[in-house]
């Protein structure tokens, strides 16, 4: 049997969390259409929804809510830990490293009843945006700004980070993000955290995997190259150059194209509204429409080919406008993908098989070995 290059078309889990249909352009969670959620819901009822199939009542996703922000603190001697890191280090490898460090604050790590995998998934979802806000102010020479209990995921990471309370634009501008990011079926964080866990590990060592895998630059990190681009670019008008001589190329435009998508990626279309409204807000139009220059420019050489925007090429001015450092784009995305990753952990060990795919040898067959004093 043949093999399959990146397993395209390969079935490989079953899931009740996200449906897609590339041809489409659709993402629904859960049965839900990403558009209903990115309007109406926020990122805990969100990841409530993913990890327990339905939309929580009130007072349900009060008590859900409760949980996660109780946790905002780190374990004792996690603080030290972070503060003996260097300060050029780079976020993604940091928080990394930090959630497999969280993995010995715990008593008993390697439990993996659904009890305890949701009690360690709740403990990475609210911890990830406290070190990542500890770990910038800590480079940045700040003081180290404490989590707030009384607010949501989005809000106490933005306060944390910047040492303020967020405009409450900017602050549902994050959430957002977050529910728009939270789950997008098989993709190959959420394949590398299942794999990790079918082997029966544990929740922290299948979440570490998983950051492994989103900063690679065909994964997460596109959304810092699309950045890097459009800084590149020095105005509007010379966008339409600047990519027609990539393209002539063949060189990749970041934020453009997907695996999955052959038409509109429906998270980029709303992140563009976020986008423009943001930019409009923020003094940013100019970089706004730099972006929207590329996508015509885009629409006109490779539509036709099923390229289009991706949700790394709007996240990218939605991130600059909310004011987050270019290198903490993909750890932000870390945030959002933590709920999906744990939901998808869960479902592995609802239903366990180890995956162990085969591989198509290609090499030599009967070679005699040759000894040293011949080579």
């Amino acid at each position: 049997m043949p093999a399959v290059k990146g397993l395209e078309g390969v079935v490989a889990a079953d899931t009740k969390m996200s449906y897609i249909d590339g041809e489409k352009g659709v993402l629904e969670y859960v049965g839900i259409p990403i558009g209903q959620l990115a309007e109406h819901s926020t990122f805990e009822e969100t990841v409530f929804l993913l990890w327990n199939g339905r939309l929580p009542k009130k007072d349900e996703l009060a008590s859900f809510g409760v949980e996660i922000r109780k946790r905002y603190e780190l374990p004792a001697g996690m603080e030290q830990r972070l503060l003996a890191l260097p300060r050029d280090a780079k976020p993604m490898h940091m928080i990394r490293t930090m959630v497999s460090a969280l993995s010995m604050h715990d008593q008993n790590p390697d439990a993996n009843d659904p009890a305890s995998l949701r009690d360690k998934a709740l403990n990475i979802l609210a911890r990830v945006p406290t070190l990542l806000a500890y770990f910038h102010r800590y480079r940045s020479g700040m003081p180290l700004v404490r989590p707030d209990g009384k607010l949501g995921i989005a809000e106490n990471f933005l306060y944390m980070l910047n040492g303020e309370m967020p405009k409450p634009t900017m602050a549902k501008a994050m959430d957002v993000c977050l529910v728009l990011h939270a789950d997008h079926g098989l993709n190959n964080s959420t394949f590398t955290a299942r794999v990790m866990m079918s082997t029966q590990s544990d929740m922290y060592s299948a979440i570490t995997a998983a950051i492994g895998s989103l900063k690679g630059p065909l994964h997460g990190g596109a959304n810092e190259g699309v950045m890097v681009m459009l800084n590149e670019i020095p105005s509007v008008e010379a966008a339409e150059k600047h990519v027609l001589d990539k393209l002539a190329k063949k060189d990749k435009i970041m934020g453009f194209g997907h695996r999955i998508y052959k038409s509109y990626d429906p998270r980029a279309t709303h992140l563009q509204v976020l986008a423009k409204d943001l930019a409009a807000e923020t003094g940013n139009t100019g970089l706004f429409d730099k972006s929207k220059r590329i996508e015509e420019v885009m629409a006109t050489a490779v539509a036709a080919k099923g390229i289009y925007p991706n949700v790394d090429f709007y996240s990218a001015t939605t991130y600059h406008c909310i004011g987050l450092p270019l290198d903490m784009f993909t750890p932000v995305f870390v945030i959002a993908r933590a709920g999906g990753w744990a939901g998808h952990v869960i479902e592995q060990m609802s239903d366990n098989r180890l995956f162990r795919p085969d591989v198509d040898y290609k090499g030599p067959h009967e070679v005699k070995y040759t000894p040293m004093s011949a080579r």
